[in-house]
C-alpha cells in the first residue's frame, strides 16, 4: 500500500506506562477533538508498554464501552520497549497520511487536529510540526530548541550568567515564539510526522529507552532535509511530570537514571562524533569549575544533580551500547 491510499488522514500514538487515568483522559480529548472536525479520518492507537499493574485491562474496559465504532486500538506491547519502541508500534499499526506522537500526560484543546493538518498540507516542505504546549498550571512550555552541543554543556554545568551571555547563540532552550531558522529539534510530548518523511527517515532510534530520542529524530530528519515548524495555533495542554520522574528527581537534585546518560551520551555521539562527545563531557567539567569559582565573588554555586560528575562517562567507552533500561522493565 502506498502512502497515497493510506485510510487514515491522521494516526495518533500513545503510550501508556503505569497512567491509565491519563491515558483515558488524553484519548478522550484528541476523540473530542475529532468530533468537531468530522472532515478528519483518523484512529487513536494506544500502546501499553508492558506495564504489569493492570492499567491496559483499565484502558480495554474503556475502549469496550465506548462501543464498536470507537476509533481507537490498544496493543499490549509484550515488553516496555521505551518511548522510541512504544511509538514504533504505533505508527506502524495503522497507515495514515500524518501520524501525532503524543504524551499521555496530554490534553488537546479544540481545534487542535484540524490546526495542525491545516498546517503540514500547507507545508510540503516540512516533516516535523510542533504545536504549542502549555502546562496545567498555565505558563507556556519550551518546546523547541537548538541542538545540544559541547558549548551547551558548558553553559548548562556553569550556569553562570556571563557565560551564558557570552554563548548565547549555542543555549538551547528556544525563547517562545521561536526563530524558525533556529529550531534544531522540538518536544516530542506532542508532534505531528510526514508520512512521507518516516517513510525516507526511518523509525524512532530504539537504542534510546527514555530521553533524546526526540532529539535524535530531528538531527536525522533535517539532515535528510526536512523542515520543523512551529505552528502556535494548535495547543495542548501537559502535565507536569505526568508521565517521567526524571524532571522531578532533577528538580530535587537526585540522582538521575542511568537510561538519562546513555540516552545523553548516544546523542552527543550521533550529532557531534566521539570526539564531540569527549569534549561536551570535559567542558561540563570546565563549567563545574567556573561555577565553583562563584565563591570568590561571595555568590552561590548552581548545584546540579547527584554524581552528575560521574554519570556523564556512562557509555563513553561504547556510546552506541546498552541503554541501561531499569531491571524488570
Amino acid at each position: 500500500m502506498t502512502r497515497d491510499a493510506a485510510p487514515y488522514d491522521l494516526v495518533i500514538s500513545i503510550i501508556n506506562y503505569r497512567t491509565a487515568a491519563l491515558t483515558i483522559a488524553c484519548v478522550t480529548s484528541v476523540i473530542e477533538d475529532l468530533r468537531g472536525s468530522p472532515d478528519i479520518h483518523a484512529h487513536v492507537v494506544v500502546v501499553d508498554n508492558a506495564s504489569g499493574d493492570g492499567s491496559d485491562t483499565v484502558i480495554a474496559d474503556w475502549i469496550a464501552d465506548q462501543g464498536p465504532g470507537a476509533p481507537v486500538t490498544l496493543i499490549r506491547s509484550a515488553r516496555n520497549s521505551g518511548f522510541s519502541g512504544g511509538h514504533n508500534q504505533g505508527i506502524s499499526a495503522k497507515r495514515g497520511a500524518f501520524y501525532l506522537v503524543l504524551n499521555s500526560d496530554a490534553v488537546l484543546k479544540p481545534g487542535f487536529c484540524m490546526a495542525m493538518l491545516e498546517a503540514a498540507r500547507a507545508t510540503p516542505e516540512a516533516g516535523l510540526f510542533a504545536p504549542r504546549i502549555d502546562y496545567d498550571d498555565g505558563p507556556q512550555q519550551v518546546s523547541c530548541f537548538r541542538m545540544h552541543t559541547p558549548i551547551s554543556e558548558l553553559i548548562r554545568a556553569a550556569a553562570t550568567g556571563p557565560v551564558t551571555k557570552l554563548f548565547q547563540r549555542y543555549t538551547v532552550a528556544l525563547d517562545m515564539p521561536p526563530d524558525p531558522d533556529e529550531i534544531g529539534w522540538a518536544s516530542f510530548a506532542g508532534i505531528l510526522l510526514r508520512a512521507e518523511m518516516i517513510d525516507k527517515v526511518g523509525p524512532m532510534d530504539e537504542g534510546y529507552f527514555l530521553y533524546f530520542e526526540d532529539t535524535e529524530y530531528c538531527l536525522r530528519a533535517t539532515r535528510a532535509g526536512w523542515r520543523i515548524t512551529y505552528v502556535p495555533q494548535a495547543r495542548f495542554i501537559h502535565f507536569r511530570g505526568g508521565s517521567a520522574p526524571v524532571k522531578t528527581l532533577a528538580k530535587a537534585r537526585k540522582r538521575l537514571p542511568k537510561y538519562f546518560y546513555a540516552s545523553r551520551t548516544r546523542l552527543l555521539y550521533q550529532a557531534h562524533g566521539y570526539m564531540g562527545l569527549i569534549a561536551a563531557n570535559m567542558l561540563w567539567h570546565l563549567g563545574r569549575g567556573l561555577a565553583q569559582a562563584r565563591r570568590l565573588a561571595g555568590k552561590p554555586v548552581p548545584q546540579v544533580v547527584a554524581q552528575e560528575w560521574r554519570d556523564i562517562w556512562t557509555n563513553a567507552l561504547s556510546p552506541l551500547g546498552h541503554s541501561h533500561q531499569p531491571k524488570g522493565e
